[in-house]
């Protein structure tokens, strides 16, 4: 009924964006299509694995899911579909994504000195970590978030750092390159608390103000904007369900909630791989020398 409705308002383009629809099945192609010829190149390529495919493969729905699909219109209307949006993009899809995709693609990155240094610099754990999160907590700030909702522009200029920095906030945690395994299994656990304390602000501020910050749910946008094209709003055909306060708090607390599952599963997981690699250590490699 609501799709039907989204798509009757606003139009197929609009609601479904088929030019992301399109973009994200030809880089599912190109991942399945590369991944067959292109491991026979590199010397011990090992095969990837279905559980590696599903994961790529799931990482690319939640991307057009979160940026192409009707939730990127409910987004416009209603902060908390908004950070349902933002919690999918940028904790869990990069994710997926670099979990799904085999070392080895990554492997002629290294041989060009310029990416190195590229890589070193942006992928090292503070400046990763750091990255995400104040770019984060300057897309929410009032005045930006209302200007990227009614402005293609903006909008981009917004949504693409923001895609690149979450890939890199865990790079440091999933390390697609040997060369970038610089953190111990103990230092992840840090890493991604720390991670979570550092949005923590972002969110507290949303769920707790007494106010509603945000002049788009509160007037309604002006502009649809979609990563190619932006179209007008026309408000009488609107009907939010939800008052602006309320909407604004519920956004903030899915986006808390959405944070802890994320980062609790991905803490419960190292950490049961750490303590399953220190349990299969050897006596004798446990006594110092």
């Amino acid at each position: 009924m609501m799709l039907t409705y989204l798509t009757a308002t606003f139009g197929f383009r609009a609601t479904w964006n088929p030019e992301l629809m399109v973009l994200t099945a030809s880089i599912g192609i190109a991942y399945f299509a590369l991944i067959g010829p292109l491991r026979h190149t590199f010397a011990q390529a090992t095969p990837v694995s279905l559980r590696q495919k599903a994961l790529f493969c799931i990482g690319l729905l939640l991307f057009y899911f979160g940026m192409g699909s009707p939730l990127n219109v409910a987004g416009h209307f209603l902060f908390s579909a908004h950070m349902l949006q933002q919690s999918l993009l940028y904790l869990v899809m990069p994710l997926l994504l670099l979990a799904g995709t085999p070392s080895w693609l990554f492997a002629s990155l290294p041989e060009r000195k310029w990416a190195r240094t590229l890589l070193r610099l942006t992928t090292h754990p503070i400046t990763a970590v750091l990255m995400f999160n104040a770019l984060f907590s300057f897309y929410h700030m009032p005045v930006i978030l209302d200007m990227a909702m009614n402005n293609l522009a903006m909008h981009n200029l917004i949504h693409l750092p923001l895609l690149l920095t979450a890939l890199l906030m865990w790079t440091p945690v999933i390390a697609p390159l040997p060369q970038l395994h610089r953190l111990t299994e103990l230092q992840k656990l840090a890493y991604i608390f720390a991670s979570g304390v550092l949005i923590t602000p972002a969110c507290a501020l949303i769920i707790f103000a007494g106010a509603p910050l945000y002049g788009t749910y509160v007037n309604g946008p002006t502009m649809l904007c979609t990563p190619f094209f932006s179209a007008p709003v026309d408000k009488s055909m609107l009907a939010v369900p939800l008052q602006a306060l309320d909407d604004q708090r519920l956004g903030g607390i899915i986006m808390k909630l959405m944070q802890e599952v994320t980062y609790g599963s991905v803490l419960a997981y190292i950490f049961a791989r750490w303590y399953r690699k220190e349990k299969d250590q050897p006596d004798d490699q446990l006594l110092p020398h």
